[in-house]
Formats: C-alpha cells, structure tokens, sequence
C-alpha cells in the first residue's frame, strides 16, 4: 500500500493527484488518498478528505511509502515511523501555496539522503522507481538539524 498525503492547506493541490491517479508504476498498488481541500478525485483509490491523527498514523505505518506535499508535517510523520518519502512540493507558480519554501525544505532534506522529491524536468514513474530501489538515510531527532530547519524556514 502507498499512502498519499496533501496536507490540510486550503489551497488545491490537483496536481499530485493527477500525478498519482496517472501512474502506470501505482497502477497494481493499493492507494489511500488523503486529499484534504483539493476536489479532484482520483480513480481506483480510496480517498478521504480528512483523516484523524491516529487513522494517518496508521495509514503511514501499513505504507510501503509515502508520497506527499513538502509540508514537514507530512514529511517527519513518515520519516519518524521509518518510511520511505517521495515529496512534490506545492508550488506558488500553480497557487499551491503562497511562496515556493517547500522547493527549499525539501531541497534540503533531499541533499541529506533523508527523501526524494519530484520535479518537473523527471517522470513521475522514474522518480517512483528510483525511491523503491534507493535506500535513504533514517531520519533520527536531532536538535542541532531541526535548528537548521528552522532557519530554512
């Protein structure tokens, strides 16, 4: 199972959406869709708009990965339960999000070892098969990087 998270931003985020509902690599895969505010709807997955705290957590822990916007939120729930995460960060250009600080946290994150992130110049599919043959670097609490991501932000 994948599990795909959009946040709780009030913004669309259709474009992840498409992303996955158009992925040949997902296509045999279980898929729970937590779409918040966006109104698209993909096909053959389970979507909910919202999910409590512990229905995500669970999600999270049955995934084999995770795929989600750049927000750290989303980030560290998978990373702190050992997951595989595949970031698209919302972009200011499609009015994803106000600015593009999720292009630099995930930028970051990225260069460590700790994810991979989707963007435009690769395919989708390609990004997806790169994370499942990839292994990252596991994500343990360090105060001294969390202040690194503070001043990031």
């Amino acid at each position: 199972m994948v599990f795909v998270t959009v946040g709780t931003q009030k913004q669309q985020f259709t474009r992840l959406l498409r992303l996955v509902d158009n992925s040949e690599e997902l296509k045999n895969t279980q898929v729970v869709v937590q779409a918040g505010n966006t109104h698209y709807r993909c096909k053959n997955v389970n979507m909910f708009e919202f999910m409590n705290i512990n229905e995500m957590y669970k999600n999270i822990e049955q995934a084999e990965f995770v795929i989600c916007h750049g927000g750290v939120g989303s980030i560290f729930d998978a990373l702190n339960r050992g997951k595989k995460v595949l970031a698209v960060p919302r972009l200011e250009k499609y009015k994803e999000h106000i600015n593009d600080h999720q292009l630099e946290v995930c930028g970051e994150l990225e260069r460590l070892g700790y994810i991979k992130v989707y963007d435009e110049s690769k395919l989708f599919d390609d990004v997806i098969k790169e994370l499942r043959s990839t292994e990252l670097r596991k994500y343990e609490c360090d105060n001294s990087f969390l202040e690194i991501l503070k001043k990031e932000i």
